[in-house]
């Protein structure tokens, strides 16, 4: 049974104002996340003062977008901000920016907010329009019904950070480009350009981009453009052009935002930030060298960004990571199978099954050369997936599901195609009924484990490790815990009637955490250092918890302090293991765990 055009767009709207709610909902008591903090102040002086001094380690597109609302309030921020700090104080300049200038925190976090939900629902719509190039309008539908519904979309999508914008880069310059390989006109070729740049400027290390659009190409003249010169040589130009119009577009955004930016600042903040990173090299060499021409001064800057991450992230050693009861100073290799495993609703798992049993008995049937002919497109969907996992896999950086989220759209599009292909191949309609009815029970299985978890979304976990409450044993970091549940404790510390409570939340204590509680607390709360991530910092054990007295304590100081440590693993552990003889008495929003000790 076909679907008409005008049921399917009615359906999808629905979906996707279903999601726009669901998120502005869930994080209206949301209080603000690690990552939101610079990114926040970071984009707001970009816009008023066209200065690109704050949190240079990213582009800067997301963080203009969360900054467009914020131009029409009337917030207090001085230009003398911008004069004396470093560029790695982003962090505590985000802090006094909302809460303690005399401005409303939630009513920014709502507004910031806002844009990156109407982001995230672009890229649904995106994904809708785009599935329904490839196939049909049910497997759009489909598609949209497993975005709409994921847990981990729905968590990061109302959040001023990257990982929803990093996504969309993705998708939308695979999709150009592969458009423009289908057929290379002009229009084809600048839109690639475009989307590609905009891509670059969404997060750094969407410069992956470059070499697998390489891989593709590559691909595509093997499979496709064999022995055909002429046309060879047309794509090899119009390839040139993409690229520079990417650059380009960098060129332009970085410019607007190195304004107001004094040139011999921009120096002495360029030798100073690459001072901490020596171990780049040629690099640093290169930033500098740019800089000296004023007209490359903003792909210097943009460089600059490039050797915070890759120096900061890829080639330097990460936090404690926590692991199925275990910590360690190096990365898991199976880190990132296993959250995915645990943070994906389970009927996607079973979804995926069945896709690559239709897949196997597809191949079977025809050679591989000419199915990857017949399914380019499905052919680089693949390997996206796998060369992104690939790299995820060595990553030193492992602090959450949200790190590989750029493959679930794909991994999204590919299964609806394989489930409609399997669907269509059963010719026996009592068959077909069975079938159609397991797919409709997986999916709905897969929308309410998800829903069933709001408002917290951030802390889902599938029913395989117990669900939401019973994550915070298997992983923590922004798998689980990053401070959103702060407002949430203090509501709950409202209702109970507390006068005093120590705190010991995660990242807040990072952040300038004295402002940020006594902004939701006043003075009922008290800022306590008793995980060993604090004698990282040089911060000394504190005496014994004082008796008779509440304390809070973020899951991810829990757990990493009362992990076993791996044979590699050269921190400080067991600081809080004297908390085995309690149970807490409550749990905020899956995150934060509150005792009594008497």
């Amino acid at each position: 049974m076909k679907i008409s055009n005008r049921t399917t767009n009615i359906l999808a709207a629905f979906l996707l104002i279903l999601m726009f709610l669901s998120v502005i909902f869930s994080v209206k008591d949301s209080s603000v996340t690690a990552d939101e903090v610079p990114h926040i102040v970071a984009g707001y002086s970009y816009l008023t003062h066209r200065n690109y001094r704050l949190n240079p380690g990213h582009p800067p597109l997301i963080k203009d977008l969360a900054a467009i609302p914020l131009l029409f309030l009337d917030l207090n921020f001085s230009k003398e901000y911008l004069k004396d700090i470093v560029l790695a104080s982003s962090w505590h300049l985000g802090v006094d920016f909302l809460y303690n200038s005399n401005n409303n925190a939630d009513q920014i976090l709502f507004w910031s907010r806002l844009p990156m939900i109407l982001l995230l629902v672009f890229l649904g719509w995106f994904l809708f329009r785009w599935t329904k190039e490839l196939a049909d309008n049910k497997t759009a539908l489909l598609v949209l019904t497993l975005f709409s519904f994921s847990s981990t979309f729905l968590a990061h999508g109302g959040l001023v950070t990257t990982d929803v914008g990093t996504t969309l880069g993705f998708v939308l310059a695979i999709y150009f480009y592969l458009r423009f390989l289908k057929n290379p006109t002009r229009k084809n070729t600048i839109f690639s350009g475009i989307t590609l740049g905009t891509a670059l400027l969404l997060k750094f290390f969407n410069a992956f981009l470059i070499p697998f659009l390489g891989i593709i190409f590559l691909i595509f003249i093997f499979l496709k453009l064999k022995s055909k010169k002429e046309l060879l040589k047309d794509y090899f130009k119009k390839t040139i052009l993409i690229g520079l119009i990417s650059i380009s577009c960098i060129w332009i955004v970085y410019q607007f935002h190195l304004l107001n930016y004094p040139l011999e600042k921009q120096l002495e903040d360029i030798k100073f930030t690459l001072s901490f990173y020596p171990h780049a090299g040629f690099l640093n060499n290169i930033c500098l060298w740019l800089f000296e021409n004023p007209f490359l001064r903003p792909f210097a800057h943009y460089l600059l960004g490039f050797i915070i991450i890759y120096s900061g992230v890829i080639t330097s050693g990460n936090w404690p990571t926590y692991l199925l009861g275990t910590i360690s100073s190096q990365s898991f290799w199976y880190y990132f199978p296993v959250v995915y495993l645990i943070k994906v609703p389970l009927a996607l798992h079973v979804l995926i099954l069945i896709a690559f049993f239709v897949v196997l008995c597809a191949l079977r049937k025809v050679s591989f050369k000419k199915w990857l002919k017949s399914h380019f497109t499905e052919l680089s969907m693949l390997l996206f997936v796998i060369i992104y996992w690939g790299i995820a896999l060595r990553s030193k950086s492992q602090i959450g599901i949200r790190h590989i989220l750029p493959t679930f759209p794909f991994i999204y599009i590919l299964v609806s195609i394989r489930i409609k292909s399997w669907l269509e191949k059963i010719k026996i309609v009592s068959l077909q009924k069975k079938a159609i009815f397991l797919i409709l029970f997986l999916l709905t299985w897969y929308s309410i484990s998800s829903l069933s978890s709001f408002p917290y979304y951030l802390s889902y976990f599938n029913e395989l490790v117990g669900g939401s409450r019973q994550g915070y044993k298997y992983v923590v970091d922004s798998n689980v815990d990053w401070g959103q549940d702060l407002k949430r404790l203090s509501n709950w510390v409202e209702k109970q009637g507390i006068e005093k409570i120590y705190i010991d939340y995660f990242p807040g204590n990072l952040l300038s955490g004295r402002t940020i509680l006594k902004y939701y607390f006043d003075e009922k709360a008290i800022l306590w250092y008793g995980s060993c991530w604090w004698r990282w910092w040089g911060i000394p054990e504190p005496d014994d918890f004082p008796r008779g007295n509440y304390l809070a304590v973020s899951a991810t100081f829990l757990q990493t302090d009362q992990g076993e440590p791996r044979s590699d693993y050269y921190g400080y552990w067991g600081c809080y293991n004297w908390l085995n003889n309690y149970q807490p008495i409550a749990q905020i929003g899956n995150s934060i765990f509150v005792y009594y000790i008497y």
